[in-house]
């Protein structure tokens, strides 16, 4: 018979985080809900009330998800910098390539706004929880002093 020993997790692995990533997911899911709500109603004009709500709700997630992680301590921000900014790059780009879709297909007015900010929400959404996800598992540097 062995004995079961228990290899000591590292502190990067055991800390513990506010929900973080899950509410940025939630509203990432409200976002591609929407987006997916409005396209299928394209070439005709949308009715906006339901992808406007849910474009409320995916930027109160952000915004909740935004504050828990601005109030994190001992956190690798210059990784989360780092890894959020080059993901911006290139969901920035992504987004833009859909917004162009839609404007060449004729979208204009309310739905294309509409449209607008459910892709900037998307483009902000999937670089944070990358992020996130990237600092979180980082050790946070060394306390000076």
């Amino acid at each position: 018979m062995t004995a079961h020993v228990e290899a000591p997790a590292s502190s990067a692995l055991a800390r513990k985080f506010p929900p973080i990533a899950e509410f940025v997911i939630g509203s990432l899911a409200l976002v591609i809900v929407g987006g997916i709500y409005m396209a299928s109603k394209f070439p005709r004009r949308p009715p906006l009330a339901l992808p406007i709500a849910l474009l409320a709700g995916s930027i109160v997630l952000c915004l909740v998800a935004a504050v828990m992680t601005a109030r994190l301590h001992d956190f690798a921000w210059a990784r989360f910098r780092l890894v959020f900014g080059w993901a911006l790059l290139a969901y920035v780009f992504q987004a833009g390539m859909i917004e162009y879709a839609f404007v060449h297909n004729n979208a204009s007015g309310a739905p294309l706004a509409v449209i607008t900010l459910l892709l900037v929400m998307f483009a902000l959404d999937v670089p944070f929880v990358i992020a996130f996800t990237a600092a979180r598992y980082s050790s946070p540097p060394a306390p000076t002093g």
